[in-house]
């Protein structure tokens, strides 16, 4: 089998990166959880607009999402934590596409800040990976933790009649808590709480109030 250069592997980040903010990323090929429920989500346009700007944060964070489990899979010292890290890429794909075609029945965009988001997780992703696997697992945890917390503030302000990203939005939590306990089984540690506290929310509440406008 060819060894991969260095070359080679930034040809196939540049490639995941246009995948992931410009195509359709490839999926497990689990169902769509809004099947079946778009036309019972009966909405007038100013739940559109809300469902449609809180969708559009959420493609946000799964473009993120790939950008820091990429850059965490890229400088992974263990290869069980890195094939650990690209099949969790590989589940949040499944959001990504999921809230993007949600996006698109809502009549709205996604971000145009995406490349943004994607990089610059890439770059957070990679740097917790050098420092060690089981900061980098951490890194994972508390970002899940912080992720379920978001989606039940999203899933409270949803329309009650959006059944639609209702469901869509119950699934992913459910996943983003599985990776969390992963996390955590495949050794992740504590971050320090400056970073769990003050720094994480920061970055977070930033992305989410950009992504909501642009």
């Amino acid at each position: 089998m060819r060894q991969l250069t260095g070359f080679d592997r930034l040809i196939n980040e540049l490639d995941q990166s246009m995948r992931t903010i410009h195509a359709t990323a490839p999926t497990t090929g689990r169902p769509y959880p809004a099947e079946g429920l778009i036309d019972k989500s009966q909405l007038n346009e100013q739940d559109k607009q809300l469902a449609g700007r809180l969708m559009r944060i959420n493609h946000a964070g799964e473009v993120s999402a790939q950008g820091l489990y990429r850059g965490q899979a890229v400088s992974a010292k263990n290869d069980e934590i890195r094939a650990q890290m690209e099949a969790s890429a590989d589940e949040e794909n499944d959001h990504l596409n999921w809230c993007k075609k949600r996006t698109k029945d809502l009549n709205t965009h996604t971000s145009y800040l995406n490349p943004v988001w994607y990089w610059g997780s890439f770059s957070i992703g990679a740097v917790a990976g050098l420092i060690g696997d089981k900061w980098s697992l951490g890194f994972v945890k508390e970002t899940e933790d912080q992720v379920v917390r978001h989606l039940d503030k999203h899933l409270i302000e949803l329309p009650a009649n959006d059944l639609a990203d209702l469901a869509i939005l119950k699934k992913m939590k459910e996943d983003e808590q599985h990776h969390a306990n992963v996390a955590v089984q495949a050794g992740g540690v504590k971050l320090p709480w400056p970073i769990r506290k003050i720094t994480m929310p920061l970055m977070s509440k930033v992305m989410t109030n950009l992504s909501a406008r642009i």
